[in-house]
């Protein structure tokens, strides 16, 4: 680490200076503020755990359309973690997963309601997309990972990090692609009127050139925190949980290149 910027650690392996963001992170386990920093960056449902690549892809044609579903996928996420939490130890264990998806179907039906009579055009904008948040499987996931385990408060959070997460994915993968694909941001004209559309980026291989391109900036800020010399091995790493990891140690996130830096004698 930088004795000047505390932020910054020394690679092990090529001797270069990185940013390392978990360095001003420390929080206690499964408490609300760790579990809402968690969904935003260290389990960031898209560009980390790759889930809801349905509507991540569909809806960010436009930073409006990010900007709803995000925001009811969060609610959807934080009511039906906390009342799946109320309900973990009433819930028989076979009848785990039905009971899980009327919960989360009772929610996204009474949210389905309100954009209906409340914002009438995005939900005409969004269309199916709403509910087929039912099937989205960040909400099974959380509910099945960590509601169903975990009480009821900091299950809330976990639901709220994880929304505003997604929320924050949605959004700026739909600002490239509205900004490039458009010239526009949330409708309003940023770009010169010189400016040419490019429009595949409004299209479906856009969608994956921007989403791949977060991905790989996110898994480079992950990577980058793990191959410090004095990783912390109750942190978290992109490949999963580092506390029961022989490599973390010596992980560079690269096995070939950890191979090759163990065989000329390396840390591992």
């Amino acid at each position: 680490m930088s004795a000047k910027n505390p932020g910054m650690s020394i690679d092990p392996v090529r001797g270069a200076k990185r940013f390392d963001l978990s360095r001003y992170i420390h929080l206690k386990k499964d408490t609300p503020p760790e579990r809402i920093v968690n969904g935003i960056y260290f389990e960031n449902p898209v560009f980390m755990l790759a889930l809801g690549m349905c509507p991540t892809l569909a809806t960010t044609t436009s930073v409006t359309n990010a900007v709803g579903m995000g925001l009811s996928t969060t609610a959807i996420l934080m009511m039906s973690n906390l009342f799946i939490s109320f309900l973990r130890k009433i819930i028989p264990e076979r009848m785990r997963m039905p009971s899980y998806i009327v919960v989360i179907a009772s929610f996204v039906t009474i949210v389905d309601f309100l954009m209906q009579g409340f914002t009438p055009e995005m939900y005409e904008s969004l269309g199916v997309y709403i509910p087929l948040i039912v099937v989205n499987c960040i909400i099974m996931g959380r509910a099945e990972a960590y509601a169903g385990k975990h009480g009821p408060l900091v299950s809330l959070a976990d639901g709220f990090g994880m929304g505003i997460g997604f929320t924050a994915a949605l959004i700026v993968v739909a600002a490239v692609r509205e900004l490039l694909g458009n010239g526009t941001l949330a409708g309003v004209r940023v770009m010169p009127a010189a400016y040419e559309p490019i429009n595949i980026f409004v299209l479906a291989p856009g969608a994956f050139l921007v989403l791949a391109m977060f991905v790989a900036i996110m898994n480079r800020l992950h990577i980058g925190a793990a191959r410090r010399k004095d990783w912390d091995p109750t942190g978290r790493f992109v490949c999963g949980d580092c506390r029961s990891c022989p490599r973390v140690g010596g992980c560079s996130g690269k096995p070939d290149l950890d191979a090759a830096v163990n065989s000329n004698g390396g840390r591992g």
